[in-house]
């Protein structure tokens, strides 16, 4: 299932979402440039790896680059291949300026890194053991997802399922989303996979967090974004998953 495009307008131009699209695509690209020998020790220091977060394993010195609390962060700027980056950005493009629309800019920066570690010790708690990197924005936007679902039930999503291309509530997208994700958490992948605890942890925390995080002026369940105010100049714009690597989880 792919998002193509929403009909819920925003007020704000969602500068922050870009960024981050932006940031992730830059970042790739530098991935990319690298040897594959070389990247796999970027995604080793930079990715989310469980028994590292909780200390019972460490990386050699030479591949500390951050503190272990902060990789799941970190993570959530490096993608295994171009399917997975299109993937997530797209999600972020469809349903983050909306939910960036609902709080403004600086608050967004916060959730969405919030919803990011959120995903990453969701993940880690599962699986406390696991030497495998996690990597990929897919916790951080799975907040999103979350948040959105609350915000906006009724707006109406156009996306992509196979060989249809459909137009539903984003209720009925995000909720089938969320249950794929619930039924695949048991799937592992010796060496990789997918992390759909991260998923489903994102998911919740974005859930819980949106109600902190939102304008006061924005409703819960609403049909569609009426944003946190009118601004001057604003104008309104309407907006638009991972696949299994062999050597860290998604």
């Amino acid at each position: 299932m792919l998002p193509l495009h929403d009909d819920n307008p925003t007020r704000l131009r969602p500068w922050v979402t870009w960024g981050l699209i932006g940031a992730c695509v830059a970042i790739f690209l530098w991935q990319s440039t690298l040897p594959p020998g070389l990247e796999f020790r970027y995604v080793l220091a930079l990715g989310a790896i469980p028994s590292v977060i909780v200390g019972s394993n460490h990386l050699p010195p030479e591949l500390v680059l951050l503190p272990a609390w902060a990789t799941p962060l970190s993570a959530a700027f490096l993608h295994g291949n171009t399917m997975h980056l299109i993937g997530n950005m797209l999600y972020l493009w469809v349903f983050g300026n909306n939910v960036e629309d609902s709080m403004g800019h600086g608050r967004f920066v916060v959730f969405y890194a919030l919803c990011g570690v959120a995903a990453g010790l969701a993940h880690t708690a599962l699986d406390v053991d696991s030497t495998v990197p996690m990597i990929g924005a897919s916790g951080a936007v799975s907040g999103v997802l979350g948040a959105y679902i609350l915000l906006y039930p009724r707006a109406r999503v156009l996306f992509w399922a196979g060989f249809l291309v459909l137009r539903l509530p984003a209720v009925v997208v995000l909720g089938v989303w969320f249950l794929m994700q619930f039924a695949g958490l048991g799937a592992s992948v010796e060496g990789g996979g997918v992390a759909y605890g991260a998923h489903l942890g994102g998911f919740v925390a974005g859930m819980v967090l949106i109600g902190l995080f939102k304008s006061s002026r924005v409703p819960f369940f609403a049909g569609r974004s009426a944003g946190p105010a009118p601004l001057p100049g604003a104008t309104r714009r309407r907006s638009s998953i991972p696949v299994s690597g062999r050597r860290w989880r998604f």
